[in-house]
């Protein structure tokens, strides 16, 4: 039986965003149009054949971020005033599907946008870090196109989105094909049995197959991968090869291996040293690293150089898995993607464009060195005018935070720990709705309390708790019977009714208290006023001042601590500043960078044992 519309605030009732109206829109457009295309080819009226029902996206988290570049790494270009960190704006796309009266997740997607204010190298461009989807689409027909009307949906999602950075002034998309491990999740947690996990050929085909619709569109101008695109020179490409130059995104596959292999690097050379050889072979020689373009052959160069060689080596047998795509066309001789002045294209020669700048060096040179540079014709050059770029790429959505969706793992997390699963459409359902209720209810408890006697779960309103006892919880069922044997008073678990008025103006009142703390906090820290006039600024500071002496601690079960630690990670989880002054502040940052870096080495080397199955299955046959 489906429920009643108004028992619970459904994926409709989350906030709509810029974004989101943009996918929406296309999607619906287009589904209407492949849903009259499979009526024509039919001979039958619209009505007629089955179309996919109660879709609705909403981006459900939007927060600014930073990757930090690795230290090695930054040691080689620090002469070159590479950046030390990258903003950007880290933003998580889900799916819903109504399926029998329960709305479902079945999509999945977290992007990182660098914008026009961040530094070279990642300038203007787009990361597509995550993408998960669970099969309960409905219905389970073929498209119009010939493809599952699942796929048909799944890639105009993502189409509407690289039109949407387009619009934007974002130049370029990446990104990295690559599948789950075996018995790993992305986005959502357990997927079912029948779904199998796509090869990496498959998936950067299921990929490939949604760019060249874009394409068609001209959404996507120009389509290549990483290491075509930086670590060779074709044509009359005369870009220096270099790592400064390859795009630095947060979990990406290069930036960690870059970082083993400096390590590597390094470690041989002590080697060399130990070993005292006067006669060591050099591994890049001069005239190597003036063909890669440098003109400084000094220590730093050389170590830039073998590894770009070292890189190029592991990344070239998987290349094709490293998706570079553009949205504006980039120069043929410098490979810059160009968003303003005018692009030169040469009408007889195909896919040859320069910028302003490259066109009027250029114009210094030689007849027989212009372009084309391999014959001994000159071809004319036309200038086109780059319209429709806008200067900035400044997002008009506000900031969605959100504690359990700003991360991919946080919301893994969420859903391992109340095994909020997707393995059968039941829990699908289940875990879709719970999934809603955290979204609605950004305050509620993140896990289920159970029952101190019977050990059981209680239904939020169904039981009894200690106020002065830390996690003592007893259900409605062992409170009535009388097997409770406690010393204090116990009161009624509030209803959900109580709790949480379902309705915006209490969400946005709840978010509007959240960051008010979360400012305090960072006063408090600061403040050494004895009689401080911002309110609650003494109890904060008797926080920090209990957390230093309590001897029982969070781990403990003091509920002091326990309130102070939810504040504390709350804020190093938005924290930007790298001299922070709140308590442990560093500390939390440093942790959560961790588990994200153990989590890239796992799937880095799952990459790297996955290439070397691949070269000994083709050695032996």
């Amino acid at each position: 039986m489906p429920l009643p519309q108004s028992a619970v605030l459904g994926a409709s009732d989350l906030p709509r965003t810029v974004l989101s109206d943009h996918i929406e829109e296309r999607l619906f457009k287009r589904l209407k149009w492949e849903r009259q295309s499979r009526a024509n080819n039919s001979n039958c009226s619209v009505d007629e054949v089955a179309g996919a029902e109660g879709l609705v996206v909403r981006v459900v988290s939007s927060v600014d971020k930073k990757v930090e570049v690795k230290p090695r790494f930054l040691e080689i270009f620090q002469e070159d005033n590479y950046p030390t960190e990258f903003p950007y704006k880290s933003k998580a796309v889900l799916l819903f599907q109504k399926i029998e009266g329960v709305e479902v997740c079945l999509f999945g997607m977290y992007v990182q946008e660098f914008g026009a204010d961040c530094a070279y190298p990642n300038q203007r461009r787009v990361y597509l870090s995550y993408l998960d989807s669970v099969k309960y689409f409905r219905p389970e027909i073929k498209a119009a196109t010939g493809e599952a009307l699942r796929t048909f949906v799944y890639h105009e999602i993502l189409i509407g989105y690289l039109e949407y950075c387009k619009q934007r002034g974002f130049t370029s998309c990446y990104i990295w094909a690559c599948p789950p491990l075996k018995g790993e999740d992305y986005i959502l947690y357990c997927h079912p049995e029948i779904q199998k996990t796509p090869k990496s050929d498959k998936l950067r085909e299921w990929y490939l197959a949604m760019l060249r619709k874009a394409t068609k569109e001209e959404i996507v101008v120009e389509l290549t991968n990483l290491y075509d695109h930086f670590f060779i020179t074709m044509g009359e490409c005369k870009a220096k090869v270099t790592a400064s130059r390859l795009p630095y995104f947060d979990g990406d596959y290069w930036p960690g291996a870059a970082e083993d292999m400096i390590n590597q690097l390094r470690q041989e050379e002590d080697d060399r040293k130990l070993q005292k050889k006067s006669k060591t072979k050099k591994i890049i020689t001069k005239r190597a690293l003036k063909a890669a373009g440098h003109t400084d052959l000094s220590g730093n160069a050389s170590k830039d150089a073998m590894l770009m060689q070292k890189l190029g080596e592991t990344i070239y047998p998987m290349k094709e898995d490293f998706i570079m795509v553009h949205l504006q066309y980039s120069c043929s001789h410098c490979c810059i993607l160009m968003s303003s002045g005018k692009r030169w294209v040469c009408h007889q020669c195909r896919s040859f464009y320069i910028c302003d700048k490259c066109y009027s060096a250029e114009q210094q040179l030689d007849d027989r060195e212009r372009h084309p540079s391999n014959s001994r014709d000159t071809h004319k050059l036309h200038p086109v005018d780059i319209v429709g770029v806008p200067e900035e790429t400044k997002d008009r959505d506000d900031i969605l935070e959100s504690e359990f969706f700003d991360t991919r793992q946080a919301f893994l997390s969420l859903c391992q720990g109340n095994h909020y699963q997707y393995d059968t459409l039941r829990r699908a359902k289940h875990s879709s709705m719970m999934v809603l209720y955290h979204l609605h209810n950004p305050t509620a408890p993140a896990f289920v309390t159970t029952c101190n006697v019977c050990s059981h779960d209680i239904e939020t309103g169904q039981g009894w708790r200690c106020e002065i006892c830390p996690d003592f919880d007893v259900c409605n069922g062992c409170y009535q019977k009388g097997a409770v044997n406690h010393p204090h008073k116990l009161t009624n678990h509030p209803s959900v009714a109580d709790r949480d008025a379902q309705n915006k103006e209490a969400r946005q009142m709840r978010v509007q208290q959240l960051r008010k703390m979360l400012d305090l906090l960072v006063h408090a820290s600061t403040c050494r006023s004895g009689s401080c006039q911002y309110p609650n600024c003494r109890k904060v500071k008797g926080l920090f001042r209990h957390g230093m002496q309590c001897k029982t601690r969070a781990s403990g079960g003091c509920a002091l601590c326990k309130k102070m630690w939810y504040m504390l990670q709350l804020h190093a989880r938005a924290c930007r500043d790298s001299g922070c002054s709140v308590p442990r502040c560093r500390d939390l940052k440093e942790h959560l960078r961790r588990l994200q870096q153990q989590s890239d080495s796992r799937r880095r080397a799952a990459v790297n044992e996955m290439m070397r199955q691949r070269a000994a299955e083709v050695a032996t046959t």
